[in-house]
Parts: C-alpha cells; structure tokens; sequence
C-alpha cells in the first residue's frame, strides 16, 4: 500500500460518521479519531528521544559526580597529613635549635611554648622527658612535672623508632587531642624526649571546610576502626565506626555499602601515610545522585509538561475544528428549521386568514340575531322566563365577542402589518407597557423587579408592535408565577448595534420539549384558555425588526425570555 493509499485510508478511519448516530456521538466520535491520531504522532516520538536522553545523561552525569568527590577525599587528606607534618616539624625545630638544658629551664620552655602557641595554634602544652621516662619541665594547664612515663606504650614506640604521633585521646583533658613526641640526642650522648599534645578542632575545621550537605558525613577513624573525630550519624570520638576499610588497601577507593540503619550508602576510603588514619566520607546513595534525580525531576518536569501543553494545544484546536465543524452544521440546520418555519407560518396565517374571513360572516349573523332576540325579550312584558332567556341570549353574545378576537387576532398573524418607525425609550416603553399590568400586580401581591440600565441608547422601532410584543410575555409570565412571587425585568446594551430587555420570572419553568415548540403556532400549554398565537406573533413581529428573542426554563426554578433589539431596526419598509 503506497503512502497516498494509507494516508485516505487513515484520513477515512479520521473523520468517517455513521448518519445513523446521533450528532452529539458523531463530533464526540470525530473528536476522538483526530485527538488520537495528533497524540500518537508526536507524543511517541519525543518518548523515544526522552528515553534515550535520560541513560544517557545518567552515565555522563554519574561520572561527573563521582570524580568530585574522590579529588576533595584526596585533598583533604593532604591537609591532614600537611597539617601534622607541619606540626611535627616544629616540634623537631625546637628540639634541634634548643639544648637539653635550655629546656630544662621552666622560664625558658614556658617563653617557648607561648610563641608556639600564638604563632600556630593548637598546641595544648609542651614538656621536655629525660630518658627514663620522667617529665623534667613542664608547660601548661595541668600539673604534670615529675610524672613517670615509662611504663607507657608510647615512650617506648619513641626510643625505637624517634617519632611518635598518637591516635586520639582524651586524657586528664578531657577533649579530643593527639600527642606528638620527637626523640633527640645532646652532643654528649643523651637522649631526651620533647613531647606536646594538640587539639583536634583543626581535624573538625577541615572535615567542615569540605562542604558537605547536610545529609552526608565525614569523618577520621584509626587502624582499628576508632573514631579519631565525631560522626553526625555514628558515634562520637573514641567509639567504634560501624564502617572499616579492607586491611592493605592504599589510596582512595569507594564502595557500596549499607550502613546501621539499613540505608544504601556510598562511602570514599582515603588513607592518610602517617598515621594511619582514614578519612571516611559518608554520603547516601539517593543523595549521592542529587544531582542526577535533579537533572531527571527536570527532565521529566520539561517532557511532561511538552506533553501536556502538546495535549492541550491538540485538544483546543481539535476542539475548535470540530466546533466549527458542528457549528456549521448546526447553522445550517438553523437555517433549514428557520425555513420550514416560516413556510409553516405563512401556510397558517394563509389558512388563517381565509378562516378567519369565512367565519367572520356567520359571527355577525348569530351576533346581529342574538342581538335581536336580547331587544325583543327586553320589549315583550307579556314573555315568560325572559330573565333565562336573557341569560342565554349573553352567552351567546359573549361568545361571539370571544370567537371574534380570535378571529381578530388570526387576521393579525396573517397580514404583513406596515410598521411606523419612531426613536424609542425603550425603559420608558416597557413602564408604559407595566401599567397596563398594575391593577393585577397589586391585587395578586406580585413583586415587580425593575432592573432598567441607565443612559440605554434609544432605538428606532414600531412603539405599537413592540407594545405587543411586551405584552404578550409579561401576560405569560404573570400566568406562570403564583400569588406573591416575582418578576424581573433587566434593559442592557448587548453591543454597538444592540439592546436588550430580559423579563425573568419565579414560577414553575417548563420542560425542555416544552421549550422547543414553544414559538409553534397554536401550540399552548393552557388547557381550555390559551389559542397558541401570542408568542408566535411575538416571534414574527421581533424577527421582522431585526431582532431576535431566547427563552431559556427550567423546571421548579422559572423562564426567562430575552429579547434582542437593534438600535437601528433593519426591517425593510414594505414588512
């Protein structure tokens, strides 16, 4: 099948109707086929390159994340080592430029130990331990002069190997500190030991200055797994971390692991070369991807909503063609119903009219003979039961009267009546129109709302014909409300060419079939009162001005009848 075959055939599935299917189906139907089609051409599409983009970005973007990461472990195990280094180095300094018993002058290693601190800081105290183990002098907050320390593992690790830094401790301090011990040797031959303690917060400041977020951690631990700083999540210094490197590897490595609280974490092993510390960053696994989810909330945030304003875009315009589609349908449907109409109501005021002339003749026969038959019983005293057959002789009249308004009004609906032009108030027409109306108002205690716009531009129209017009819809509404409601009567400018007058009523409404015909001639829902002529001559005199008049009604809640009048009525002068 070649590629114009397919697309009639698709162009065919599209828009096809079945005459059989109502019309709110056949555009629900139509509306369907098109939505479809527009959202599996470009929706499928952009969720094949979503896809690809999102894998493809994870890889790159994970890759990115990771390096980061490993590059700070490794320069923040620099500045451990270089601040330890450094501070080993001053220690040797001292020890290299001072003799034996320049230290052992409690003044001068007190002068020494000050300049030390206020120059680098960190540095808790500082005392000089001959070789057997006991404090010479002293400088500090504690009293320590004379203390043995021999028996001690440290002292012994300095005389075999020269330098000793510890591990975390806490001591008579009572705080997190290291000691460092520098073995040195006099020209004569004696050894010493110079040995001070410093405080930890720089190992905090570091950790701090990597900038972590607030949901990882960093921190030191020994050989052993000993936490050599404080863990947000984990412990405290000196507890055992619940996270230990493998034994003999060097460097900086990561791995996957789940910490105490079952949490998928990654962690960044980097080891310190002296001493053997490690420094552990800690950092959960959802967040270690933050980034990435935050790259993929934004990618989906930005496919969605193309998808959604490509939905909507699709859905307005098809709604707007199939609109247009029903629209003229239904315009044209207008047209033919509007035609019909008028066909029937020129057949029936025809017929109408040669009715109403053929009964006219004998009216005025049976009028002129009760008549007669009323005087010669008014004349004749001698004529028994006169007073019943005067009755009878005034129902006849009377009826007479009530066929010959019909007929009246026949005529009416089926002549082309000239229509007399004059600028209007229209305010002051529908007032004119109420006072006819009053007497019943008050008597049935009828609440008349007037909602007239002020400055309402004047109109140019038939006063007579639109009296009646007025009329005739006020009389249904007032036959429509009960003792003690409402009617409401609203004047608007609809706009540059057109004005228009609402007249709402409280009573029970009428059904929608009710609604439909409701401009039928001779169709009435007053049984035994109503001829079914008022609102149909009400429709044809609007129509003949330009106009146009509504009615919308609903049942239990009352009608409304809007009418629609152009300022300057286009009924041509022959009408």
């Amino acid at each position: 099948m070649d590629d114009k075959k397919w697309f009639n055939r698709l162009a065919e599935v599209v828009f096809r109707f079945n005459d059989e299917e109502t019309s709110p189906d056949r555009y629900r139907i139509l509306r369907r086929n098109i939505v479809v089609l527009m959202i599996l051409v470009t929706i499928i599409p952009l969720t094949f390159m979503a896809v690809i983009n999102h894998y493809q970005y994870k890889e790159s973007l994970k890759n990115e994340i990771i390096n980061p990461l490993l590059v700070l472990s490794n320069k923040t195990k620099h500045s451990f080592e270089l601040f330890l280094k450094e501070r080993l180095s001053k220690v040797k300094f001292i020890a290299s430029v001072y003799s034996y018993k320049d230290l052992s002058d409690e003044k001068n290693l007190s002068h020494i130990f000050r300049i030390l601190k206020k120059e680098f800081g960190g540095f808790v105290d500082l005392g000089l331990i001959d070789s057997n183990g006991v404090q010479i002098t002293y400088a500090g907050p504690y009293d320590l002069l004379g203390k043995d320390y021999k028996e001690q593992s440290w002292f012994q690790e300095v005389l075999v190997r020269g330098v000793y830094i510890s591990d975390v401790f806490m001591g008579y301090r009572k705080f997190p500190h290291i000691a460092i011990a520098v073995q040195f040797f006099s020209q004569e031959g004696v050894s010493w030991i110079l040995r001070t303690t410093i405080d930890t917060k720089f190992f905090d400041d570091l950790i701090v200055s990597m900038g972590l977020d607030l949901e990882s951690d960093a921190f030191l631990i020994n050989y052993d797994g000993i936490f050599q700083t404080h863990s947000k999540f984990y412990g405290k210094v000196l507890e055992r971390c619940p996270f230990l490197p493998p034994r003999g590897n060097y460097g900086t490595f990561m791995a996957e692991e789940t910490d105490p609280g079952g949490n998928k974490v990654i962690t960044i092993y980097t080891h310190l070369t002296k001493p053997e510390y490690t420094l552990v960053i800690v950092k959960p696994r959802s967040l270690f991807l933050k980034s990435w989810l935050a790259l993929k909330s934004e990618m989906f945030f930005i496919f969605s909503a193309s998808v959604i304003l490509i939905i909507l875009i699709i859905f307005k315009l098809v709604d707007v063609l199939v609109k247009n589609i029903q629209e003229a349908d239904e315009k044209r449907e207008l047209a033919f119903q509007e035609m019909k109409h008028s066909q029937k109501l020129s057949s029936i005021g025809r017929l109408a009219a040669g009715v109403a002339h053929e009964i006219n003749n004998p009216l005025a026969i049976i009028n002129e003979k009760a008549g007669l038959m009323k005087d010669l019983a008014d004349h004749t005293e001698e004529f028994q039961k006169s007073e019943k057959f005067l009755d009878l002789t005034d129902s006849i009249l009377q009826s007479v009267e009530r066929c010959k308004a019909i007929t009246h009004r026949l005529l009416g609906f089926a002549r082309r009546m000239e229509v007399q032009f004059e600028i209007l108030d229209l305010n002051e027409l529908v007032q004119e129109v109420l006072g006819f109306l009053d007497k019943e108002a008050i008597y049935r205690n009828i609440e008349l709302r007037l909602q007239l716009a002020d400055n309402l531009p004047r109109i140019s129209s038939d006063r007579g014909q639109l009296q009646q017009v007025f009329l005739n819809i006020l009389t249904n509404a007032f036959a429509a409300v009960e003792d003690g409601d409402r009617i409401t009567i609203t004047s608007w400018e609809e706009d540059l060419d057109t004005v228009g007058v609402s007249i709402q009523d409280s009573g029970t409404g009428m059904p929608e079939e009710t609604v439909k015909n409701i401009f039928e001639p001779f169709f009435t829902t007053k049984r035994g009162e109503g001829t079914g002529l008022g609102l149909p001559i009400t429709y044809g005199i609007v129509k003949k001005m330009g106009g146009d008049i509504k009615v919308t009604s609903k049942e239990g809640e009352g009608t409304t009848f809007r009418v629609y009048l152009q300022k300057k009525s286009k009924a041509g002068s022959g009408e």
